[in-house]
């Protein structure tokens, strides 16, 4: 019994304060300091690997181009579009793990965060493996010609083909892209980036065999596709096996318990995935069948190229998802404004002149670098830019609220967009031509998604307003005590507590 009553220990121990050099300890004296440091790292990785990642899809456009021909590539494009729709697959279940993961690597918490990684890992899987009985049970019943309007372009077969690889890949990554929420929620921003960009470079090579090794035209669609499952399987093997083996998720180690709260916020975080999924790949499909998959092929080229500019500003920021969880938890918001003022200034920086290289040369570019000719329509261009520019500027607002767990902000403000969009879209684009798509997404976008999202930015600083921020002495404001927890079994877990606990005694 004096056992069970002694007083806890006022330090963490040894094996929680271990993290390998990739972040924080619990007693880290100037946290403010080493998260900005923290995110500066994951800020540059991003940029050099996601933008090199980014750039390869790219790069194989033009034999990807050549060898499926105008006709094909759309139907490859509008096929990804639909399951860029289908991102809600995995439920929330990455923004959410990603969520609860950042607060079990604040405090430690390696039973807690085992127990969440297994039961994300053990939902995907399992459903990954049911859709994929489903869809090639059901492949051959679908008239995919008619789903995508290709009838007579494309033949049946060959469309069969497209789908069944395209969205295969897409449910089999959808349990192995579970590492990178991991990495990032422990604070391997740096690996994760390059892992991803790997994978991306990794088609570059594989379409050029393919290519060269005159094999039929459906195979250039399983190279691209190859490199990025490859390259999340290969990181699994690594993260799991060596980097954070104490979180290799294990049948035994779902709870029942955790399970609960990690599927009620995915939940939420999956009507946000649903609507979007369908807010960002909603114009392939309908260019498609407003005006043909050759219209798709004119639209989604440029768009592809202009979403490199989105992509990379948002996976720039997207290290400040767990730094700013770290950073409510401590009640240190004036490092979250000033962090969200400087990461927003740095997403206008990288985009501006890229925006304005692409609306000024990018038909030129067009011109000599794809062997199928495309009309280089500047206000396509412009509006493009001005899209992704706007989308890449507000991702730093929108960390702030996915770290609280603040989502029914984006929520309102999605669902209006959706509504919004999708009736004018569909006007402009048969009024106005393949110009007007993006010109109506941005409008719709600021009148809806824009208010909503600054509003649940603010409704989460006043939420954590009344915490107490970190002390001047460096962390002398908390202090460290034990507490028992469930997580699959009772131990001790080093807690902070706020500035107004009392200390330890002795």
């Amino acid at each position: 019994m004096a056992a069970r009553h002694a007083a806890p220990t006022t330090a963490p121990r040894e094996a929680l304060a271990d993290d390998g050099g990739q972040g924080e300890s619990p007693v880290d004296r100037n946290p403010g300091t080493t998260r900005t440091r923290r995110l500066l790292t994951g800020v540059v990785t991003a940029g050099l690997a996601k933008g090199t990642g980014l750039l390869a899809p790219v790069l194989i456009i033009p034999i990807c181009l050549s060898e499926l021909g105008a006709e094909r590539y759309g139907l490859w494009m509008a096929v990804l579009a639909l399951t860029g729709m289908a991102t809600f697959a995995d439920l929330g279940l990455g923004a959410g793990l990603m969520t609860k993961l950042a607060a079990c690597y604040a405090d430690g918490d390696t039973v807690r965060a085992r127990g969440y990684v297994s039961t994300a890992y053990a939902v995907l899987t399992t459903m990954a493996l049911v859709l994929c009985g489903l869809l090639w049970a059901l492949a051959w019943v679908v008239p995919w010609t008619s789903v995508f309007n290709v009838t007579g372009a494309v033949g049946s077969a060959e469309t069969r083909h497209i789908v069944l690889i395209c969205v295969t890949a897409f449910l089999l990554n959808m349990p192995l892209a579970l590492v990178v929420r991991v990495q990032y929620a422990y604070q391997q921003v740096g690996e994760s980036n390059l892992w991803q960009g790997a994978g991306a470079l990794l088609a570059v090579p594989l379409v050029l065999l393919v290519a060269r090794g005159g094999l039929p035209p459906v195979a250039v669609v399983v190279a691209s596709t190859a490199g990025p499952l490859l390259a999340n399987a290969a990181n699994s093997i690594w993260v799991y096996g060596w980097r954070l083996a104490e979180l290799r998720p294990r049948i035994a180690a779902v709870d029942r318990a955790l399970s609960t709260g990690l599927l009620r916020l995915s939940g939420m975080f999956f009507l946000v995935t649903i609507l979007t999924g369908l807010s960002g790949n909603m114009d392939n499909l309908i260019i498609a069948h407003s005006l043909g998959p050759q219209s798709v092929t004119a639209y989604a080229v440029p768009a592809r190229l202009a979403a490199m500019l989105g992509m990379l500003v948002t996976l720039i920021n997207m290290p400040l998802w767990s730094a700013n969880g770290d950073a409510l938890a401590r009640g240190d918001l004036a490092w979250i404004r000033r962090m969200v003022r400087r990461m927003v200034l740095l997403s206008l920086l990288a985009t501006v002149v890229p925006s304005v290289c692409l609306v000024v040369a990018g038909d030129w570019i067009f011109a000599r670098w794809l062997p199928v000719p495309l009309d280089g329509n500047r206000w396509l261009l412009a509006g493009l830019a001005l899209w992704f520019l706007l989308l890449g500027a507000f991702s730093a607002l929108m960390m702030v609220q996915n770290a609280a767990g603040v989502v029914r902000p984006q929520l309102v403000g999605l669902a209006a967009y959706l509504a919004v969009a999708t009736v004018t879209k569909w006007y402009a684009v048969k009024a106005y031509g393949l110009a007007a798509v993006p010109f109506v997404g941005t409008v719709a976008y600021a009148l809806t998604v824009l208010p909503a999202g600054l509003y649940g930015y603010r409704r989460t600083l006043a939420r954590h307003g009344g915490r107490h921020p970190p002390s001047s002495a460096g962390g002398r404001g908390r202090w460290w005590v034990g507490r028992r927890v469930r997580a699959g079994r009772h131990r001790w877990r080093l807690r902070p507590r706020s500035l107004g606990s009392h200390p330890p005694p002795g």
